[in-house]
């Protein structure tokens, strides 16, 4: 079996917009809450392209099998589908990234949406544009990519136990039926673990 070449390393971050701790903190509590815990919006879409680079589109055609089609879950065996799409808050991302672009981060969808463990529990399923995907209960964290890119405060705060809850570096969906979604398009709750919903 040949060995995969690691791909590059992808964008770096710059240290100067490195927030401490202390403002990050300051950040999340002045961030108004999400307004509508059944309906949200697709805020960006990203691509994480062979060569590093990032690429966002205005549209993608999600799929079972691929994912977003040209990202780097599918060029990286074992493709794990409770990894198959990252996904942030937009505020949580903007307010660390604080003037980076949002592609620095490596996820693919940034969501207008409270995506927090009490609102959306793995097994909860979305409309998310014309595609249907779940939630997995794989955690998101931080890695060292995202301590370099973001800094060590940064990585403190997405880890903190006491706010894991608020899922701060995000979520995993897998696709479970595939369609287009466009920057701006609803994302609408389906069922949640304790509606009834299955999970599978």
């Amino acid at each position: 079996m040949t060995k995969l070449a690691r791909e590059p390393y992808g964008p770096k971050g710059d240290p100067e917009r490195h927030l401490s701790l202390a403002e990050l903190r300051a950040g999340l509590d002045a961030l108004p809450p999400e307004p509508d815990a059944e309906r949200g919006r697709v805020a960006c879409i990203v691509r994480r392209r062979a060569d590093g680079s990032r690429e966002t589109l205005s549209a993608t055609e999600l799929s079972v099998d691929l994912g977003v089609p040209g990202d780097g879950w599918f060029r990286r065996p074992p493709r794990d589908p409770e990894s198959q799409i990252a996904v942030m808050r937009n505020a949580v991302a903007r307010l660390i990234a604080n003037g980076q672009d949002l592609s620095l981060f490596g996820d693919n969808f940034f969501v207008d949406f409270d995506i927090s463990a009490a609102n959306l529990p793995p097994g909860s399923r979305l409309w998310v544009g014309a595609a249907l995907v779940e939630v997995t209960a794989k955690p998101h964290n931080g890695c060292a990519k995202f301590h370099e890119r973001f800094g060590d405060d940064a990585l403190r705060f997405v880890q903190a136990p006491a706010a894991r809850h608020l899922n701060l570096r995000g979520i995993f969906w897998k696709v479970l039926e595939g369609g287009t979604v466009r920057m701006g398009d609803a994302i609408a709750v389906v069922t949640r673990p304790d509606e009834g919903g299955a999970s599978g």
